[in-house]
């Protein structure tokens, strides 16, 4: 449900990731501390996904002495989309907005995405292909070259005009997020195209953005294995398109946690 007077929600999937989240939420915290924010304002969704490591006690002790900083837990490793999903059903702010553990894009990107929304779009997400020049730390050739042939690949089967729809970092507003969320069905790395898909057939405007970006190497994404499910995961979101599983009445969703 959302909060009047939170502004925006932070969702950061978690898996494994005490190694780089610590580093994460300073740089948030420094971010918004620098800029006056109330932080009253602001709530920051760590969504622990079954991690193994530290992770959830990071969190925790984040949660001690930074208020605004919240735990949520999947229970068992769920996928990414299912982290992000759970994350947005839980935030109560006016925009949400996900972001990956290692900040690849930097939150003051963030301001991009905000300006998109206060333009009059629904969703507002970030590109890496739009302005190359902006990546600081590229990816193999051979990674490029694998993400290019996936977009093509969701252009082709879905329709979608974006040249870069895995970028994860994304912005919603709270319309949006209640719209989008509750109708997701995949819940591992193709999650990306099926909500800009469903952006697109509930007529919510999207707004592409060139943001700066640094890969890391210890992405926990394999090209090779992980780009054959998620080409899958594109036919299944036109099968269910085909099938009329995308209600237009928003199904009500429960998160499993079992």
């Amino acid at each position: 449900m959302t909060d009047p007077a939170i502004k925006l929600s932070i969702i950061i999937p978690a898996f494994n990731e005490e190694m780089r989240l610590p580093r994460a939420l300073v740089q948030l915290r420094d971010y918004f501390a620098a800029r006056r924010t109330d932080f009253r304002t602001i709530e920051i969704l760590v969504v622990d996904d079954g991690s193994a490591d530290a992770t959830a006690q990071i969190v925790e002790k984040w949660t001690r002495e930074w208020p605004c900083v919240r735990l949520v837990s999947n229970g068992r490793n769920r996928g990414k989309g299912y982290s992000v999903r759970h994350g947005m059903l839980e935030a109560r702010g006016r925009i949400s907005l996900f972001t990956d553990a290692d900040l690849s894009s930097p939150i003051e990107e963030s301001e991009k995405l905000l300006a998109a929304i206060r333009a009059g779009n629904q969703v507002a997400i970030g590109s890496r292909a739009m302005d190359r020049s902006l990546i600081a730390v590229r990816q193999s050739r051979l990674r490029e070259l694998a993400g290019m042939i996936f977009n093509g690949f969701v252009r082709v089967f879905t329709g979608l005009p974006f040249q870069d729809t895995q970028c994860g970092f994304k912005a919603f507003t709270a319309r949006a997020a209640q719209t989008l969320f509750p109708r997701q069905k995949i819940e591992r790395w193709g999650f990306d195209p099926e909500l800009l898909f469903l952006a697109r057939k509930f007529g919510l405007p999207v707004r592409e953005v060139a943001v700066k970006w640094a890969h890391d190497d210890r992405t926990k994404i394999s090209y090779l294995k992980d780009g054959l499910h998620m080409g899958m995961e594109t036919l299944r979101v036109r099968w269910y398109s085909l099938t009329g599983q995308y209600s237009r009445e928003a199904p009500e969703c429960v998160v499993d946690q079992a």
